[in-house]
């Protein structure tokens, strides 16, 4: 049986998944991966059932509470994305404080400098135009592959590819039905940009 990448990603993650599920029936708490994967893969599961991302999002935030998992892990997960298959095509499913309120000043707390720090120093950029040809909202995460985002999204996929969203890694970008929008990309990696120019 062949399996690509992907299958073999969500596989792990199933697997990670279900040792949560039985550590969980036995009364113990969940470390960090754990819950992770656990709300990863009801978030999938959700998705390929139907639901809306409403309806995800709100099943995911009902997951795990912060009894079920150990002590600073609530602090640590703030936030859980996954690409998802929804019957209208893969879209992210973003979920802030998937586990609970987080406290200030414990593990997984985020202090800011005071000057703001540039991203991707280096790359070289470029712009695409993308437009929403759907009914719903479609998000692009930070560093998925702009060739195979939703096909609700118009754009010139053969220019696209090799290229990423350039935005903060972990953000992502959401597109209203009808949106057309101009974005910043730059390479996916350094590696690919180094052998496209050699070309």
């Amino acid at each position: 049986m062949h399996l690509t990448p992907r299958e073999q990603e969500r596989l792990q993650l199933f697997t990670v998944a279900e040792l949560a599920r039985r550590r969980r029936a036995r009364g113990r708490r969940l470390n960090a991966p754990e819950a992770i994967a656990l709300i990863c893969d009801e978030i999938l599961e959700a998705a390929w059932d139907g639901l809306s991302l409403d309806e995800v999002i709100e099943a995911a935030e009902r997951v795990l509470t912060v009894d079920d998992v150990l002590d600073g892990v609530a602090d640590i997960v703030t936030t859980v994305q996954v690409e998802a298959l929804f019957p209208s095509g893969t879209s992210l499913v973003a979920v802030d404080r998937p586990i609970g309120p987080v406290s200030v000043e414990g593990p997984g707390a985020v202090r800011t400098g005071e000057t703001p720090v540039e991203i991707n120093v280096g790359r070289p950029r470029t712009t695409l135009t993308l437009r929403n040809t759907g009914d719903r909202v479609v998000y692009i995460s930070s560093h998925y592959p702009l060739h195979e985002v939703n096909q609700a999204l118009e754009l010139d996929r053969e220019a696209a590819r090799g290229l990423r969203l350039d935005i903060a890694a972990g953000t992502a970008l959401a597109f209203e039905p009808g949106e057309r929008r101009e974005v910043v990309v730059i390479p996916a990696s350094r590696k690919t940009r180094t052998t496209q120019e050699r070309a």
